[in-house]
């Protein structure tokens, strides 16, 4: 009985000692497995995921049927402020080229009419959909750093230009004002208001002109045209033309000026003073000398500046431009594509 009590305890421990190599053994295999997997246990343990020690070995690895590349700039949040009922309002075009820029896009929806969207679109003065507002993080990367004049920036947010990358509205949110100084054609309280922005020393704007003005007679009071202002900085005496025609404008002969600007173009666009102006006011039956005056002290500049600031404001950076109501169009429109938009606005 004593051998037997010996046996069974000589037993006891080896089968122990066999237990702890085995533990052992399943421990090592374990590690090697979560090591091949960039986990090392602590790491595990404790949630964290991927061990940072393995990470900073590889610039690239796959795990779960995905890649996972390794980037040296910080994640660039992005607050995508959009309307689901507006087709036109999709981001997703404009994310797809930016992901190639800024690949460590983190992408939020915001609905324009939620409260933190109304936030943000009041903070950021946001004029069409969709608009993008990015983090302090984006003025980290070197994007950033080459296209900065893309961004607007307000405290700590930078609202992106998407209409100077190229990608037209979805939606506006706010329409151009009508005020006292512009040029009107029809009654401010029609149902349709047809605003353009235009350059006296554009080719393009002088083409649209033609169409603008043939469209405007045929419509009397039912619409509203609308001239503004937006001289070119490369254009240099599409300022003093714009000048001119608001001097115009203060006896009441902008249009009939303005058909003039735009059939002498070239003309006065190489006159070396303002001289030609002030002939064109002449024999347009215009007070010279007030006219004159009016174009010598630059009275109507501060017009002028405000119509620039209110395109730069809708995203506005080549002219023509134009609204017919919430619709905009940038380039020439035929008359016949003009009125089709007026007529669809009369209808609604």
């Amino acid at each position: 009985m004593e051998n037997e009590k010996e046996i069974t305890q000589e037993e006891a421990k080896n089968n122990k000692k066999k237990m702890k190599n085995l533990v052992s053994t399943i421990i090592i295999l374990a590690g090697l497995l979560i090591g091949s997997l960039f986990v090392d246990v602590a790491q595990l343990i404790k949630g964290s995921g991927f061990s940072e020690k393995n990470l900073g070995k590889t610039d690239i690895f796959e795990s779960k049927e995905k890649t996972w590349v390794a980037y040296t700039e910080p994640i660039v949040n992005v607050k995508v402020i959009s309307d689901d009922s507006c087709e036109k309002c999709d981001p997703s075009e404009v994310l797809v080229w930016l992901r190639r820029v800024l690949p460590t896009i983190s992408a939020q929806k915001i609905s324009y009419d939620s409260e933190e969207g109304k936030n943000l679109v009041s903070q950021l003065e946001v004029k069409s959909l969709p608009a993008l507002v990015f983090g302090e993080s984006v003025n980290k990367t070197d994007f950033f750093g080459q296209a900065q004049v893309l961004f607007d920036q307000k405290d700590k947010l930078y609202k992106l230009k998407t209409q100077e990358l190229g990608l037209e509205p979805g939606k506006y949110l706010e329409l151009p004002k009508i005020s006292d100084g512009d040029a009107i054609f029809g009654k401010t309280d029609s149902k349709v208001k047809v605003v353009l922005f235009s350059d006296f020393q554009c080719p393009y704007s002088k083409l649209f002109y033609k169409s603008f003005r043939d469209t405007m007679k045929q419509y009397g009071d039912k619409v509203a045209f609308v001239y503004k202002h937006l001289p070119l900085s490369f254009h240099q005496k599409a300022n003093d033309a714009a000048l001119a025609s608001s001097c115009a404008l203060e006896q009441n002969k902008f249009w009939e000026y303005s058909d003039k600007l735009y059939l002498a173009q070239n003309e006065w666009g190489s006159a070396k003073d303002n001289q030609i102006f002030k002939n064109y006011a002449r024999v347009s039956g215009l007070n010279a000398v007030n006219f004159g005056k009016c174009l010598d002290d630059k009275k109507y500049q501060e017009n002028i500046d405000a119509d620039i600031n209110e395109g730069g404001n809708f995203g506005i950076s080549g002219t023509p431009a134009i609204f017919i109501n919430d619709q905009f169009k940038n380039g020439v429109v035929s008359v016949a594509d003009l009125k089709t938009a007026i007529d669809a606005e009369l209808e609604k």
